[in-house]
């Protein structure tokens, strides 16, 4: 027997119905909404995982395919236990209910490490040999560079070369991009 593959979205929305609300579904992530919702309970629906809830029409509940899916005992299957486990159980859950769990420090140094690797996701990778960076380079210039001189080294239309200022070196890059007008002459740009 193969195990079902769920999707990220599909197991927490049946992980969370079969631990807080007993198999209803009551709760989505908070990306899944509209039309996207109602896909992802069309494709469980149609994998068998959830069921209309018979009590109301717009329900939905886990089912039996959907706890086995989730690698987890289908209600009413749970097996009777010897008196040497009920009295283990009874043992941990006291101790686990004696001691209250100790609110977590709040770690400095745990936080800028999060923040650092966060910052660094975002930052966009570069390559000193890459067209992006030659067109860089000459906008750092004293004498900048115009679309023309641009488009003579790269190879690229003049459109592209606008729509690389506004896109990767504006938006992406955070690059301030200025430009002069000679008389009579071609726009020049610079990095500002």
């Amino acid at each position: 027997m193969s195990a079902t593959q769920l999707t990220p979205a599909q197991h927490a929305i049946l992980a969370k119905a079969v631990n807080t609300s007993g198999g209803k579904i009551e709760w989505f992530p908070e990306h899944i909404k509209g039309g996207a919702r109602t896909k992802v309970l069309q494709g469980m629906f149609n994998r068998a995982l959830i069921t209309p809830d018979g009590q109301d029409s717009k329900g939905w509940r886990v089912t039996a395919e959907g706890y086995d899916a989730l690698g987890m005992p289908r209600p009413g299957s749970e097996k009777r236990i010897g008196n040497f486990e009920a009295k283990l159980d009874e043992v941990i859950a006291n101790a686990e209910g004696a001691q209250p769990a100790a609110p977590v420090p709040h770690d400095a140094e745990m936080e800028a490490a999060v923040v650092a690797a966060e910052a660094s996701w975002a930052k966009p990778r570069k390559r000193e040999n890459s067209k992006q960076a030659e067109v860089i380079r000459m906008l750092q210039r004293p004498e900048g560079a115009t679309i023309n001189q641009i488009c003579a080294a790269t190879g690229w239309q003049a459109h592209t070369v606008r729509g690389t200022f506004a896109g990767a070196f504006k938006k992406k890059l955070g690059l301030t991009l200025t430009s002069d007008k000679v008389q009579g002459g071609e726009r020049v740009y610079r990095v500002a």
